[in-house]
C-alpha cells in the first residue's frame, strides 16, 4: 500500500475515547522493547511517527493512527516489561482486553515477536488470547537483518513451534532496518481490512 497520509489522532484509555469512525483497525501488539513503534515508522514511511523509546513500558495509552483516510493502526502497551508495578500491569491488561473483545473495528491484530529469540510465555499468552476471540493474528517476525539469512527457517521453525501457530495464520520476516517483508505485512493486513 501506498501510505500518503498518516498521523497519530489519539491516545485513548476507555471506550467513550476510541475515535467515532467506522474505518477498520489493526491493532499491534508485542513484548515491551520488541520494535512496535519500527514497525509502524517502517509501515507508514515515517521516520519518527511512532515515537521509539530508550525506556521500555512507555506507551501506556492506545495510540490510534490514522492511514490515507481509510484505516488505523492501533498501538497497545508493551507487555511483559518489569519495571511496571503489577496495579498498572492489571489496568493495562484490562484496557487492552476491553479494547480487544469489544471493539466491532478492529479486523485483526499483528503480534510482533523477535526473531532472535524463542517467543516469550507473554507471547504464548497473547496469541492463545486472540485466538479463544477468534480475532485474526498476522505474526511479524522482526529484527531479521540481526541474523545471517541462512539461519531464518530454523528461527521461523521456532517461532511457529513454540506459539503452535494454527494453519493458515500469516508468518511474516520483517526487518525495519532493511524494509524486508513490508509488502508482505501489507498484503497480509489488506486481507482483513477489505471493505
Amino acid at each position: 500500500m501506498k501510505v500518503t497520509k498518516s498521523e497519530i489522532v489519539i491516545s485513548a484509555v476507555k471506550p467513550a475515547q476510541y475515535p467515532q469512525e467506522d474505518f477498520p483497525e489493526i491493532a499491534l501488539a508485542g513484548r515491551s522493547n520488541v520494535g512496535k513503534s519500527s514497525f509502524i515508522n517502517k509501515m507508514l514511511n515515517r521516520k519518527g511517527l511512532a515515537r521509539i523509546s530508550s525506556k521500555p513500558g512507555k506507551t501506556q495509552t492506545l495510540n490510534f493512527y490514522i492511514i490515507n483516510d481509510i484505516m488505523h493502526f492501533v498501538d497497545v502497551p508493551g507487555y511483559g516489561y518489569a519495571k511496571v508495578s503489577k496495579k498498572e500491569r492489571e489496568a493495562w491488561g484490562k484496557m487492552i482486553e476491553t479494547y480487544f473483545t469489544s471493539r466491532e473495528q478492529l479486523k485483526a491484530v499483528v503480534l510482533i515477536v523477535d526473531l532472535r529469540h524463542p517467543p516469550t510465555n507473554d507471547d504464548v499468552m497473547m496469541y492463545d488470547f486472540l485466538k479463544h476471540y477468534e480475532i485474526p493474528v498476522i505474526i511479524v517476525a522482526t529484527k531479521a537483518d540481526k541474523i545471517p539469512k541462512g539461519k531464518w527457517q530454523k528461527h521461523l521453525k521456532v517461532v511457529k513451534e513454540t506459539l503452535e501457530i494454527e494453519q493458515g495464520d500469516a508468518v511474516v520476516l520483517f526487518s525495519s532496518e532493511t524494509g524486508l517483508g513490508k509488502d508482505e505485512a501489507w498484503s497480509a493486513i489488506h486481507h482483513f481490512t477489505r471493505m
